[in-house]
């Protein structure tokens, strides 16, 4: 048996959508009512709230990428009831995201506001921009953003609150469970392969850290 083999058996039964809607059956009227195309005054207030969100993107070939963005509540910007951007902080260089819209331009976004259970989330089509006004909007502790990733909005509608609940998120004696975790710099030494001094990455870590904007 080849080592292909030997992973085809261990991955648990493939369900085809139509499986997955007769063993969920169909959702209620009211919560598709709950989708719209725009950013209405309730999903703006929540926007202008929100420190964290997490972005979804694809290559071309659908291979997916999540990533979190955060910053002082409000820093992603609605430009117009179909239109928000958000900033392009200082970060790992890496440019998943753009490299990934560049391709494919759909984007799924998720808006948290600490110690609310519900969730915002945003779908659409993305681009870059380096529009002077909308970068200008995003002014953080006297920078303003390099770039910004403008998002034509498509679907507006907020998620109920069990995953958070569920997860007790929210809840301060969850976070115990990071002390049961080795360092970033122990887990990146691990990782890397390499005979480097864990103590040595987490003092590169807290540097970058200290460089926010």
């Amino acid at each position: 048996m080849t080592s292909t083999d030997a992973a085809s058996e261990t991955r648990p039964r493939r369900l085809s959508a139509e499986e997955v809607r007769a063993r969920l059956g169909e959702p209620e009227a009211m919560i598709k009512a709950k989708v719209h195309d725009r950013i209405d005054r309730h999903s703006r207030r929540f926007i202008a709230h929100s420190p964290f969100l997490a972005m979804a993107t694809s290559d071309a070939t659908g291979l997916p990428d999540c990533s979190p963005r955060g910053d002082y509540p409000g820093f992603a910007k609605v430009l117009d009831e179909r239109t928000l951007a958000i900033p392009d902080r200082p970060g790992n260089k890496l440019a998943d995201s753009f490299r990934n819209i560049a391709e494919n331009d759909g984007i799924g976004l998720m808006f948290v506001v600490p110690g609310m259970r519900e969730v915002l989330r945003v779908n659409g089509r993305a681009y870059p921009t380096d529009e002077p006004d909308v970068l200008a909007r995003m002014r953080i502790e006297g920078k303003a953003a390099e770039l910004a990733i403008v998002v034509e909005v498509a679907e507006v509608f907020f998620h109920c609150g069990r995953a958070l609940i569920r997860s007790r998120l929210w809840d301060p004696a969850s976070q115990a469970l990071a002390e049961e975790l080795p360092s970033a710099g122990e887990m990146a030494a691990d990782q890397m392969g390499a005979d480097l001094d864990p103590a040595v990455l987490e003092n590169m870590l807290e540097a970058g850290y200290r460089q926010l904007y």
